[in-house]
């Protein structure tokens, strides 16, 4: 029903449907009033919702006079309104704009691995500069017109909706995405997508802005991997800056720098090998810089002795060509 009801031509076939009702109305009208035969009843139909002007098949009774002015003024309604809607799709643009709508939400649906952003104020804004730099696809939904045409780059898949309902996360896709970002302003809408994108995918890793100390905990209980908060972050952001600010600056570069030159990603063993063996520089040119254990524990900076296994994630930096080796190397 939401597919057909989202087609370009929904309005159109609304009027046609409605088209189709009065003549099986004006002739099961005839029939009932006059006596007609069904080949009777919808000659006169066509030619009073013509109004072309032909004889009448028989002379007809009060009755069927007052229903034929009924079945004028009826046709005469749906006739304008369809104009209208005619009018408003060649003239105003609806057309191409509910076009396009139709024709992203399809695509949509072939997304995989995708990441959702829910709210595109400035924390998902800076997020979706990052997702497309790093060539990512991510889906956006924000409740509220914002404009898209003063970014410095491009959001192919917008809906504007409301986050929180189940039907616009699966609109979304969320059943084929990788991730999701919440960063609604109202801690409470945000522990709201969580429970309802948690319960929709399971295995979904998903990232929640808060505001309060007091919503940390009840968006890791909702079922958030992360709970991020932007104004700690800011601070510690900036007494970082004073202490060591070339150091800062240069983690933040890393951390959102991705193009086919340098790239920081990570990569999920499918081998037992020691980093010795592994031997990344001279095979790749790429530099590891850290190990995740499948229990979530960080080894940063191993040394050549330490062993990957089947599930850690080896955080590794260097060109794309030289991490592609990488995923090959480990399997």
């Amino acid at each position: 029903m939401n597919s057909f009801r989202d087609s370009p031509f929904f309005k159109i076939y609304v009027c046609l449907g409605a088209f189709f009702c009065i003549v099986m109305t004006g002739m099961v009208g005839y029939i009932s009033i006059e006596n007609y035969t069904p080949i009777e009843a919808l000659y006169m139909t066509v030619i009073t919702l013509s109004t072309v002007g032909f004889a009448e098949v028989r002379p007809l009774s009060d009755a069927g006079r007052v229903f034929t002015i009924f079945l004028i003024t009826i046709n005469l309604a749906v006739a304008t309104f369809f104009i209208a809607q005619l009018s408003s799709y060649v003239f105003e643009g609806e057309f191409s704009r509910t076009y396009k709508l139709f024709k992203m939400k399809n695509s949509i649906k072939e997304l995989r691995g995708h990441v959702i952003i829910c709210g595109f104020g400035r924390n998902g804004r800076e997020a979706a500069g990052i997702f497309t730099n790093s060539k990512r696809d991510f889906v956006v939904i924000e409740n509220k017109a914002t404009r898209k045409d003063d970014l410095p780059y491009e959001v192919n898949y917008y809906l504007e909706d409301d986050a929180t309902r189940d039907e616009t996360l699966l609109q979304a896709g969320i059943e084929n995405a990788s991730a999701l970002i919440s960063t609604l302003p109202d801690d409470a809408d945000n522990v709201f997508v969580v429970l309802t994108a948690r319960e929709l995918n399971p295995k979904l890793k998903i990232i929640s802005r808060a505001s309060n100390d007091s919503s940390v905990k009840k968006l890791k209980t909702a079922g958030a991997n992360n709970v991020i908060m932007p104004d700690k972050i800011g601070g510690a952001h900036m007494a970082t800056l004073v202490i060591s600010p070339d150091v800062k600056e240069f983690i933040d570069l890393m951390a959102t720098q991705s193009n086919e030159h340098f790239s920081i990603e990570e990569i999920e063993s499918a081998i037992t090998i020691s980093l010795e063996d592994l031997n990344c520089w001279k095979q790749t040119g790429a530099t590891v810089l850290g190990i995740k254990t499948s229990e979530g524990e960080f080894s940063l900076n191993p040394n050549s002795k330490t062993v990957v296994r089947p599930g850690n994630r080896v955080i590794a930096m260097g060109a794309k060509e030289q991490l592609r080796k990488v995923k090959e190397l480990l399997g």
